[in-house]
């Protein structure tokens, strides 16, 4: 099993990503948000790349949630602040979601064979879930405005430590499909595991320390960057199928 990691959105190719398990990646702060919402029971998560598309699709009952720039966009319910997506307001409710980077990610993702929803918060869960299908894994870094953001590359390193300890408990599938199958991981990824490694003991100082951390903490989201920091509190691996995420759409452990 190969594990690749994209840098950021602007450097995937669709059809590269194809028939492959892809884990998109936005830590600050779409996959985290979407992960937070389908835990507080929202019935389904749509996510789009534009305004337009997400106001076209929008029908009476439902919400709107997203962000331009880190602001919820104007006429919008909600924005892109995990913290926002409570049970009380989310609870049963489809929710229409487009940003500026992570629902970009996922439809660069469209033609993979599986699209997986990954964060520091579900890491554990994503990782296993990925684990149970045997081919290639690519992890897709959302980036900012098409760069490289530090939360996703750790966040990758996170995802790439926890399927080498399945690894080491012999639950990655081989090509006969049986247990004990081994990975393996490109430069990038390498880079970003020790990267995690060196600062796993403090990941909301490395959060903060980013350039999207500081930004978001200097506009009023400093507790969006600690609650995204947390890693493994919520034990769940979404699927986008038919381009949207259902509660409880995960493949079977």
């Amino acid at each position: 099993m190969n594990i690749q990691v994209i840098s950021s959105v602007n450097e995937a190719r669709t059809d590269d990503l194809q028939h492959k398990t892809v884990i998109v990646i936005d830590v600050l702060r779409a996959t985290s948000t979407i992960l937070r919402a389908l835990d507080a029971g929202c019935s389904q998560v749509i996510p789009v790349e534009t305004v337009n598309q997400a106001k076209s699709l929008h029908r009476p009952g439902e919400l709107l949630g997203g962000e331009r720039f880190c602001k919820k966009i104007p006429g919008f319910d909600l924005g892109n602040s995990p913290l926002e997506y409570t049970s009380e307001l989310v609870d049963g409710k489809t929710i229409i979601f487009t940003t500026t980077n992570g629902t970009r990610a996922i439809q660069k993702a469209s033609k993979a064979g599986h699209i997986l929803i990954g964060g520091m918060l579900n890491a554990e869960a994503c990782a296993r879930k990925a684990a149970m299908l045997y081919g290639d894994i690519v992890m897709l870094c959302a980036g900012t405005q098409d760069v490289f953001s530090l939360e996703d590359g750790l966040c990758a390193g996170l995802l790439i430590e926890e399927l080498l300890k399945l690894q080491a408990e012999g639950l990655i599938r081989s090509a006969a499909g049986t247990g004990g199958g081994s990975l393996t991981v490109d430069d990038f990824g390498l880079v970003m595991l020790q990267a995690y490694r060196h600062v796993r003991g403090n990941l909301e100082g490395a959060l903060l320390s980013g350039v999207g951390g500081k930004r978001l903490s200097r506009i009023g989201f400093h507790d969006d960057v600690v609650y995204c920091a947390q890693v493994s509190i919520l034990d769940q691996a979404p699927v986008v199928r038919n381009g949207r995420l259902e509660a409880g759409m995960s493949l079977p452990l």
